[in-house]
Order: structure tokens, then C-alpha cells, then sequence
């Protein structure tokens, strides 16, 4: 019987879910299919309440929706709790499972480029559903985290929920300053640069050693990654972390171990396909 999973979020047309999961779907013989559905926020639980009157067993959750689906679930992974978002649900014995793959894919998508994580400083850019699991996993690989979110009082909360796990966080005004000199890690959580607008400010002055990370997918090269190269730092784009954190949804719902390199083939593929043809 064929199993149907998506992705809902707003906006949505960017997402390269669908080429990833069904590839890996088709690798192992899985029957199943994967769609995505824009979602405004003032249809959330009216869309929650479709997927589960469809069938769905399960969907991914992307921007805006990682923290307001929370009340429309029934269970929390522990991962979840700590992280106070979701961004994968599985529908088991009638159960809505909220689950967060987002940490432990970045950190697979980061470690061997980082190379060490213990000790070291991490600057996170926002602090929303896909920062909150980056900066809890972090911190548990003993990052010291310092958080920058235009409002203050939401990095703050970060920084409690990182502290009450038993992390190391600060946090602080979205803006530059003398965190550029310090930091090992840095990371842009924010939706600014979809678009490939410029960003808020200037990595001017921030270490060359820098591993400096934009989770956004596409454009591959935003605003910010441009600036971060001609400050000389290594730079990374949200891909590999798109596809570990999908790796670890299709092993929450499927179990077993999902086709990495197949998902990862898929991805590149679909992405050449939308440079060739906008270009």
C-alpha cells in the first residue's frame, strides 16, 4: 500500500524535499510518494487536519510553521521538547509524533569541515525552530553558542532552553561587533537572502578561520556567503544539512538506514536542473 509523505511550509515552491525523498523512496523500493503543500499560517490546523483525513503518514514542517504546530500535535520527541519546534511528524497508531531531525543534520553536515566541536564558539544568526535545534545540539557538543535575533527577548528564551539542557549560551543585538574576531562557527538560520537581498550587515572584520554556514538551499550562494568568501572564510550552503536532516526524517518514519548518497544525487541534480533553466 503506498504511504504519502510532504512538506508544508510558506513559501514552499523553493523546496527540494520532493526530488530528495522520492529518490530515496525509489532506491529502496519503498512505495510511497512525496509532495509539498504551501501553507499560510492561518491555515495550519486546517491543513493538519487534511493531511491526517488524507493518510498521510507523516510530513516534514518548514518556515513559519516549526513552533505553531506544536499545540496541534499529540506526542513530543525528547528532541522536540528540548528544541521547542518541530520539524518532522509521523502519524503512528493514530498519534501525531513531533519529532526534530534539524540539530543532529547540521551537525552531520558541519563536523567534518569543523572539525572538533568542544570549546569552541558558535554565533547563531535568528533564533527560530531551525536555530533552536542547530543551538541545543551544539551546545550538547560543547559549544559555547551566542545567539543574535532582531528581537532580543526571543534570542533570551534560546539561551534559557540552552542553559536548562546544560549548555554554554549568550545572547545578543543582530547586528556586527567583537564577535567577528571569536568566532569558530557561524551560522545564518534566517530566511533573509531567499530572495538573494543583501544582508542586514557586514562580516567585515570576522576571522578568516571561520566555518561560515547559510542553511538556505537555493540561490546556493547568498548575499551573506558571498561576503563571508571575500573575507576569506570557508563557506558552506544549507544543502548538506537539507539532506541529513532528511536522511534522519525518512529513517524516523521508514526505520532502517535511508540512501544517502542516492537523496544527496537527487538534490544535486535537481538543483543544476533550476540553474540551467533560470540562468
Amino acid at each position: 500500500m503506498e504511504k504519502h509523505y510532504a512538506v508544508i511550509g510558506d513559501p514552499i515552491e523553493h523546496s527540494l524535499s520532493p526530488w530528495m525523498h522520492n529518490a530515496g523512496y525509489s532506491a529502496s523500493g519503498v512505495d510511497a510518494e512525496y509532495h509539498r503543500f504551501c501553507v499560510k499560517p492561518s491555515q495550519l490546523a486546517e491543513a493538519v487536519e487534511g493531511l491526517c483525513a488524507l493518510g498521510y503518514s507523516g510530513w516534514n514542517v518548514t518556515i513559519p510553521h516549526k513552533e505553531h504546530i506544536i499545540p496541534l500535535l499529540d506526542i513530543l520527541t525528547p528532541e522536540a521538547r528540548r528544541a521547542g519546534a518541530v520539524n518532522t511528524v509521523k502519524i503512528q497508531e493514530g498519534k501525531r509524533i513531533g519529532h526534530n531531525t534539524d540539530g543532529a543534520g547540521f551537525v552531520r553536515s558541519v563536523e567534518g569541515d569543523l572539525q572538533g566541536f568542544k570549546g569552541k564558539n558558535a554565533v547563531l544568526l535568528g533564533a527560530g525552530g531551525a536555530s533552536k535545534g542547530i543551538a541545543l545540539a551544539l551546545a550538547e557538543r560543547g559549544m559555547k553558542v551566542h545567539i543574535l535575533n532582531r528581537t532580543l527577548e526571543k534570542a533570551e528564551e534560546l539561551v534559557q532552553a540552552v542553559e536548562r539542557a546544560g549548555g554554554t549560551a549568550t545572547s545578543g543585538e543582530f547586528a556586527s561587533g567583537d564577535w567577528l574576531t571569536e568566532v569558530d562557527l557561524l551560522v545564518q538560520t534566517t530566511s533573509v537572502g531567499l530572495h538573494d537581498e543583501p544582508y542586514p550587515f557586514s562580516l567585515e572584520g570576522i576571522s578568516s578561520g571561520t566555518l561560515v554556514v547559510d542553511i538556505i538551499v537555493t540561490p546556493r550562494e547568498t548575499a551573506f556567503l558571498k561576503d563571508a568568501k571575500k573575507q576569506g572564510c570557508r563557506t558552506q550552503d544549507g544543502l548538506d544539512m537539507l539532506l541529513y536532516q532528511g536522511v534522519l526524517a525518512w529513517e524516523f518514519w521508514l526505520g532502517g538506514q535511508a540512501p544517502v548518497e542516492e537523496m544527496r544525487q537527487a538534490l544535486k541534480k535537481q538543483l543544476f536542473q533550476r540553474m540551467f533553466y533560470e540562468g
